[in-house]
């Protein structure tokens, strides 16, 4: 999973209007940045992709295992990595490929999809130019709102967590009205120059947590063949959610990529993303395979969840990790603010701008709210959203893009392989929406949720 899947560092995305935009200082430095100076090294490059890519889906890896089993959802984990891998590559390269056709100096992810069409030699595809920009576009806003949406139920099980051991059973929702008020005021912070400092301390207790994670794991671990090596066909759509919810971090590759130094380093075998996402995935694995050998069945939505409630360090991973996911809150609600403000903004007069951009960010505040309260199940909802939205962005629409892109001169091979990625995608997409939406309403109606 990742931080800003859908990012809102990319260039299409417009800056506060109330701010100059040279004064603009966000952790991903904006394409309108891009002068030499702002250009950022391999080192800063790999050090954006992790932080881009490991997020709260991490610790819902474990869960994802016990839908799948020990031996299978592992080699599962390797297989999905270097599927997302490829298909990362594709969009790089098929956004160098299309900055020569359309003679720009950058493409965003909406561009790219756009672009792969407008300049196709069919007169069928480039009437389909605008349509495929607007899938992007929707499947990166509702991508976003998922994670809000996860993030207001990860936070408050890990205070009920650690206020129920303390004070007594508390109505699980009444934690989420609790921090509402919190995230309003987050998301009241218009310029992501200030958002900057607080992404940063998000993810320093973030890697604290996730050192505190394995600190537990790596305790009193059971033999392998105490768990199950694979576990049921019904049960893998949702093996599918979970994993590529954790994967999906394809959005911050061409921002990344459009202000790097020396670009060409970022393809290669032994080149910036490899080297990033091998990084990335090892840490998936190892989360994974540790958190499920250690907990077996019992493991929940949130690897955190395990942990004693009675242990200080616990404790602590349980209060750092909720302030790391709410300080990444404002960030990935800035991708839906940024893609809806312009449609707002065309509806109200410039004197109301500034108020039709708060209501809007409340909204979705609210919005993102009560679809957690009325689905406090973590589990659920990361399989969902992964099932949905992650595999289009993940695999399916770079397979899409690549295709037009080529066009005439796509090989018999290569469609192939492109065809073979958009159906495995299209697979995940179909079960992993249907069985997690089936046990939501099980959910609904009182059954019991596994």
């Amino acid at each position: 999973m990742a931080i800003v899947e859908e990012d809102p560092f990319s260039s299409d995305q417009q800056t506060d209007q109330t701010s100059e935009p040279d004064e603009e200082t966000p952790l991903l430095p904006t394409n309108e940045d891009s002068n030499v100076q702002h250009k950022i090294s391999n080192t800063d490059t790999i050090i954006h992709l992790l932080k881009g890519n490991i997020g709260p889906g991490i610790l819902a890896l474990p869960d994802a295992i016990k839908n799948s089993g020990l031996l299978v959802g592992n080699i599962g984990l390797v297989v999905m990595a270097t599927i997302c891998i490829h298909c990362m590559h594709i969009l790089v390269n098929t956004s160098q490929e299309l900055c020569k056709r359309t003679n720009r100096p950058f493409l965003t992810y909406s561009d790219v999809a756009e672009q792969c069409f407008a300049t196709s030699r069919s007169s069928r595809l480039r009437c389909l130019s605008s349509l495929a920009r607007t899938v992007v576009d929707v499947f990166l806003c509702v991508t976003q709102l998922g994670f809000c949406c996860v993030y207001f139920v990860f936070i408050s099980q890990n205070l009920q967590q650690i206020f129920d051991h303390y004070f007594g059973e508390i109505n699980f929702h009444i934690y989420m009205v609790i921090i509402l008020v919190p995230m309003l005021l987050l998301a009241s912070i218009r310029n992501l120059k200030y958002l900057s400092p607080v992404s940063m301390l998000a993810n320093i207790l973030q890697f604290v947590g996730l050192g505190i994670i394995f600190y537990y794991l790596l305790q009193d671990i059971p033999y392998t063949w105490e768990r199950k090596t694979f576990a049921s066909w019904g049960q893998l759509p949702l093996y599918f959610g979970t994993a590529i919810y954790a994967f999906e971090g394809i959005g911050v590759v061409l921002p990344l990529e459009n202000q790097m130094k020396t670009p060409k380093d970022m393809k290669g075998w032994n080149g910036v993303l490899n080297t990033s996402m091998v990084i990335v995935s090892c840490l998936y694995i190892a989360v994974a395979f540790f958190g499920y050998l250690k907990y077996g069945e019992a493991v929940a939505g949130s690897i955190s969840l395990n942990l004693p409630v009675d242990e200080f360090l616990a404790t602590l991973v349980k209060i750092v990790m909720s302030l790391a996911v709410f300080f990444t809150y404002a960030l990935q609600l800035y991708v839906p603010v940024d893609l809806l403000n312009p449609f707002i903004q065309s509806k109200v007069s410039p004197q109301n701008s500034i108020k039709a951009e708060y209501a809007l960010r409340y909204t979705l505040v609210l919005l993102t709210f009560s679809l957690a309260a009325a689905i406090p199940k973590l589990g659920l909802f990361i399989s969902l959203v992964g099932a949905v939205s992650s595999s289009t962005l993940a695999i399916m629409a770079p397979a899409v893009i690549d295709t037009v892109t080529q066009g005439r001169k796509c090989s018999w091979m290569r469609f192939l392989k492109n065809v073979t990625l958009f159906t495995l995608g299209f697979i995940g997409f179909l079960t992993g929406s249907y069985v997690s939406i089936r046990n939501i309403i099980k959910y609904f109606v009182g059954e019991n949720w596994s």
